[in-house]
């Protein structure tokens, strides 16, 4: 988590897949990918991207909770994505309410449209 002040803005910052790429490898910047593991199954992932189901962000994400992900709490920056846009926005939405500040999330395409965009996966 980053600043624990008052977030100015009332959504996450929306960007293309073609802005989301660069962000990948970068220091603090942690990828979450929001989809069903059937999904990561069949397509793979960003490389270096945390898989949290949608469902679960809540949970591992948390602060409070002694089970959490520590890769979570101690990224700078998480840009979400899933195969549209929707899932991904639900929890960045969920992780504002945990107090996470600096949250990107990826739209118009999700997970594919970033591969097209030329992002690695694995």
């Amino acid at each position: 988590m980053t600043d624990s002040g008052p977030h100015p803005l009332a959504a996450p910052r929306m960007v293309s897949p073609a802005e989301a790429v660069p962000l990948i490898g970068q220091p603090g910047v942690l990828f979450i990918d929001v989809r069903e593991a059937g999904e990561l199954a069949q397509t793979g992932t960003i490389l270096g991207a945390l898989h949290v189901p949608r469902g679960s962000i809540g949970q591992r994400a948390d602060p409070q909770n002694p089970d959490r992900d520590e890769a979570l709490v101690a990224a700078r920056h998480l840009v979400v994505f899933c195969a549209v846009g929707m899932r991904a926005t639900l929890a960045a939405q969920t992780l504002m309410a945990l107090g996470y500040r600096t949250i990107t999330c990826v739209i118009e395409g999700g997970f594919a449209a970033m591969q097209q965009a030329g992002a690695p996966t694995a």
